[in-house]
């Protein structure tokens, strides 16, 4: 079951997956939030002596800092009244049979003779949905990348820079595919980050975690690892939603959502997004959307308003030992073609049912948010060079791309 979990702040049961930003439903004056969670994401830890060895750390983190910190930034988003008294009416409408034929302008406001009082309903209370998160100024003249989750019901939004400078904020475009929105923020010369290659990143590769959460703290920088790439955590409640993570163990904590993954050079290597944890904060893990991927819809949405998506038109599912066995093969690892759809982009290139992807342009493929990843970067007449085991023997296919 796929679910896309706000953060809000209330209380905690399990270990969770949840994304890093807050969503306030308050009203004039925040005083508490709530929390909701799903995903169940738990780990054992064992203590043990480390062995005496000698380990090559950076001496210093502080010219990525440097670098990175100017370029992340804290986003307000609010719920207007206007829209939150549409909501409101909409919800009792939903509650009450009689709110459709006199409307909330007559007499008892949609409630006939008060059965609302006679059934033991109360009508919902009116409030405002707030929520708070970082983001990433991508272009000099003001383009802006955060999470959708961060501001998916806003239509006020303001973005605070590091230099405490405050703007309103225009939605551009958003995804829900892969949870990012683009804002658009009217300034010059401001701050940006150069572009990692995400696809070059390792597993053991330094990284850290640039947040701008709250008014009051500016900025906010955790250090870590690469852990695992590819992750597909199943939280983005879409269909067609893609997951292909990259795992740290640099903290990340509520309002960092939308924020920077940085590199040991202070390069953009992804978007700050989720974080497993038992308590609600961060405890081990967190999660970010690669910036090749990223980059990809950021330009789409700036150029077209929306992102344009290619596919290969394929049904997949993952080899097993179990799998391959089954279907007489000794390959383990890759993905096995189930269906091939009529006239997609696999279909004309001449991939067929029952071939197994091994490889895309000389990546190994292990698992399905592998492909994900690849094809969700790529654009409209791009041409992945497919590598797939059929019949026992080694195809490459070339496979032009459409949308």
């Amino acid at each position: 079951m796929k679910r896309l979990i706000a953060f809000t702040l209330s209380g905690v049961v399990g270990g969770l997956i949840v994304l890093a930003g807050f969503v306030l439903f308050l009203d004039e004056k925040p005083t508490q939030a709530e929390q909701q969670f799903d995903n169940v994401f738990t780990r054992n830890v064992t203590h043990f002596e480390a062995p005496t060895t000698t380990m090559r750390t950076p001496v210093s983190f502080a010219e990525a800092a440097e670098k990175s910190t100017p370029a992340v930034v804290h986003i307000r988003a609010r719920e207007s009244e206007e829209s939150a008294r549409e909501r409101m009416q909409q919800q009792r409408q939903r509650q009450n049979p009689f709110y459709r034929f006199f409307g909330p302008d007559d007499w008892f406001h949609g409630d006939f003779f008060g059965m609302d009082q006679f059934r033991g309903q109360r009508s919902p209370e009116f409030f405002q949905r707030r929520g708070t998160g970082s983001g990433v100024i991508v272009s000099s003249d003001g383009y802006v990348v955060t999470n959708n989750h961060v501001l998916r019901f806003a239509d006020e939004i303001t973005v605070t820079l590091n230099d405490n400078r405050t703007f309103e904020a225009e939605l551009v475009g958003r995804d829900e595919t892969t949870d990012l929105a683009v804002l658009k923020i009217e300034g010059s010369n401001l701050p940006t980050l150069e572009f990692a290659d995400s696809d070059k990143s390792r597993v053991g590769d330094w990284v850290l975690a640039v947040g701008n959460p709250f008014d009051y703290l500016t900025s906010t920088i955790t250090a870590g690892i690469i852990s695992a790439k590819g992750r597909n955590l199943n939280i983005i409640d879409t269909e067609g939603s893609i997951e292909s993570f990259i795992q740290t163990d640099a903290a990340v904590n509520p309002g960092n959502s939308g924020g920077a993954l940085v590199d040991d050079s202070g390069r953009l290597l992804g978007i700050n997004t989720a974080i497993a944890t038992p308590t609600g904060v961060y405890a081990g893990y967190s999660f970010a959307i690669p910036i090749n991927l990223a980059a990809k819809i950021i330009d789409d949405i700036i150029e077209y308003g929306y992102y344009r998506r290619v596919f290969l038109g394929i049904t997949i599912t993952e080899m097993s030992s179990s799998l391959a066995n089954e279907i007489g093969v000794d390959v383990t690892s890759g993905v096995l073609i189930k269906e091939v759809e009529e006239e997609s982009s696999a279909y004309l290139a001449g991939l067929e049912s029952d071939d197994i992807i091994v490889s895309i342009d000389g990546r190994d493929i292990r698992n399905a948010s592998e492909i994900q990843a690849i094809v969700g970067a790529s654009r409209v007449g791009d041409i992945l060079n497919v590598t797939v085991l059929r019949g026992g023997e080694v195809v490459t296919v070339a496979v032009p791309l459409r949308e």
